[in-house]
């Protein structure tokens, strides 16, 4: 109900900024006209395409911004500075297209007009909007009266969260205890009196916050609420602020609670590997234009494949043959025996410095990260991704804690959130699989974008190989 009540608002809303730029369109035509005394005017087609486009261009930015979603902003300031930056770009798009088609003769005095009416009159509609949701929807008759049945700690936070939901109007009547005394106001009575509760009280819906408490009868309480006529709603005993990847899909009319442990759904996945197809065919086409000379100088440097080739671990434990230049000697794994009391890290990932078993060219291949653009091979395979997580040694993945699995619950990338946060420095394991638990639970696609671009600061400037 609330996520349907927010759609219809915002949608609402949406109407009412194309009506308000539009507005502000023609009143800063007739503004212009006027202070012109009548000479000045503008290209009907013209008008029509510039009121198009920032119609177009402020409905995606407002959506990214947060201005569709379906929290309430807790301050007016909070209103003004959004709305400010959505049309702040608009017109930033606006003057783009104004540049690129060389429309010269474009008044900069109507430019002006219409980016600051546009802005005044979204934020009068905007303001009128919150006044009404805030001090008078929920006083009417449709606003929905909300009956709480939990503890306190898990009834604040569900207050809390409806606090901040968009809705066209409810109200928290009242808390139900499970069990035991509290003398808090908000408290209308104990769960074994839900019935007279329910007689008592005008409630539309219900709220079960109760918990991990089996010795409530939960089936039985939701019977009386379907036999009253009043709807349910449950939070999971499952949820905590701690886990908030919980979510409810529906396979064939079928509902499954569904505990996620990444950020990633099916639209992040899309996009994520449009990046990688993307990334993956430019960075192949460049493997392909450096192989003859790189092959070369591995060859004249030491004897033995151009190419380096080694099983590793994948997303969710699939077995995937990684691909690198060769930068050490063709006995380099035998050797690793020998060498392991050097290792610097702490925790089942093996790392060296000075490195003996790698060889003249391979440092200058480590150092520029020159070794790595074969594996752009396995990212269009989509084997690996650009972003991710460094795909770990089949022996390495034997010695995983429970929780260090987590790391590999996604494709491997070529970069990472670990190579650009002082790779060289970071000594211990734990603090990279936290670095890569950081990564998964707060994914977003700017990110990944960024990590990118901080992956090619830090190759120019040679901090490490990647």
């Amino acid at each position: 109900m609330f996520q349907q009540q927010a759609r219809v608002i915002n949608n609402f809303l949406m109407f009412l900024d194309a009506v308000c730029i539009l507005l502000a369109g023609y009143v800063a035509y007739l503004l212009r006209r006027y202070l012109s005394g009548g000479k000045w005017t503008i290209d009907g087609e013209l008008f029509v395409y510039s009121v198009s486009l920032v119609i177009f261009i402020n409905n995606y930015t407002m959506g990214r911004i947060g201005l569709y979603g379906d929290r309430k902003f807790q301050n007016y300031l909070q209103l003004i500075w959004a709305v400010f930056k959505a049309v702040f770009v608009d017109f930033l798009f606006l003057s783009s297209f104004i540049f690129i088609f060389k429309k010269t003769n474009y008044s900069r005095g109507f430019f002006l007009l219409f980016a600051s009416l546009s802005f005044f009159f979204m934020i009068l509609e905007r303001i009128t909007v919150q006044i009404y949701l805030r001090h008078f929807a929920r006083r009417r008759l449709h606003a929905r009266n909300l009956l709480l049945v939990g503890d306190r700690q898990r009834g604040r936070i569900v207050a809390e969260a409806l606090e901040q939901q968009l809705s066209w109007g409810h109200k928290i009547i009242g808390r139900v205890l499970l069990n035991g005394r509290d003398t808090s106001p908000d408290v209308v009575g104990s769960l074994k009196d839900l019935p007279q509760i329910l007689r008592r009280y005008p409630v539309d819906e219900v709220i079960f916050a109760i918990g991990g408490d089996k010795g409530i009868d939960l089936p039985y309480y939701l019977d009386i609420c379907r036999k009253m006529g009043v709807d349910a709603r449950i939070l999971p005993a499952l949820w905590s602020p701690e886990s908030p990847h919980l979510g409810v899909e529906s396979i064939q009319g079928i509902p499954f609670l569904t505990l996620r442990v990444t950020g990633l759904n099916a639209t992040g996945l899309l996009y994520k590997r449009i990046l990688d197809i993307i990334g993956g065919l430019v960075g192949t086409f460049i493997f392909l234009l450096m192989y003859p000379f790189v092959a070369i100088a591995i060859k004249l440097d030491s004897p033995g494949p151009v190419l380096f080739k080694q099983k590793r671990v994948g997303q969710n434990g699939r077995i995937f043959t990684l691909y690198k230049f060769r930068t050490m000697y063709v006995d380099a794994e035998k050797r690793k025996r020998e060498l392991m009391a050097r290792n610097v890290m702490k925790g089942p990932m093996f790392k060296l410095e000075d490195d003996p078993r790698i060889t003249r060219v391979g440092r200058f291949l480590r150092r520029t990260s020159l070794d790595e653009f074969p594996q752009f091979w396995n990212v269009l395979k989509g084997e690996m991704s650009l972003v991710g997580t460094r795909p770990p040694l089949p022996e390495e993945v034997e010695k995983y804690d429970l929780w260090h699995w987590r790391r590999i619950s996604i494709k491997p990338g070529i970069t990472g959130l670990w190579q650009i946060s002082g790779r060289n420095k970071i000594t211990d394991f734990e603090k990279v699989v936290e670095l890569d638990c950081r990564y998964l639970e707060n994914w977003c696609f700017l990110d990944d974008l960024k990590i990118l671009l901080k992956t090619i600061v830090v190759v120019l400037q040679r901090k490490g190989a990647l």
